[in-house]
């Protein structure tokens, strides 16, 4: 494993990143601290915050709401000091687990740890769609924002 602190490629980096997400479990938050540096920034739909131990608590929370929370990178990418990766998070095994796609964007610091997260995806279609009454209002809300299927010429 490599050490905080030493000069890492930026795809040796990603790699190690996508490891330890791969590989994430309840009880071993603590592997991020070698990933993320000591005040990193991790921004997603519901959460803004500062610092590895806010970061470990958001992650703490998602284990907590989604049983068997597991994550599988998709597709990666690597331009410079920023990163891109497609994921899946998956809340548990079963036909009927949670399943949502998304992007994250990375900035990674001279060692290799993220420095800044941002994650990109659609809590409307992937889980409100999902509540019976509310699911309702955002399809028809959609529906109503979309552009016709085949317009007239």
């Amino acid at each position: 494993m490599t050490v905080p602190g030493r000069d890492l490629s930026r795809s040796a980096a990603l790699e190690r990143y996508v490891a330890v997400m791969e590989g994430l479990q309840a009880d071993r938050l603590e592997t991020l601290a070698t990933v993320y540096a000591e005040q990193s920034r991790f921004v997603d739909p519901f959460n803004d915050v500062r610092g590895i131990e806010a970061i470990q608590a958001v992650f703490a929370h998602g284990f907590a709401q989604c049983p068997g929370m597991r994550f599988v990178v998709q597709a990666r990418a690597v331009d410079g000091e920023r990163a891109l990766l497609r994921w899946r998070m998956h809340c548990d095994d079963s036909a009927h687990g949670l399943s949502i796609e998304g992007m994250s964007e990375l900035v990674l610091g001279r060692d290799g740890r993220v420095v800044e997260h941002v994650d990109y995806w659609d809590p409307a279609a992937q889980l409100y769609e999902r509540v019976p009454v509310l699911g309702w209002l955002m399809r028809r809300i959609r529906r109503r924002l979309a552009a016709p299927a085949n317009p007239s010429r």
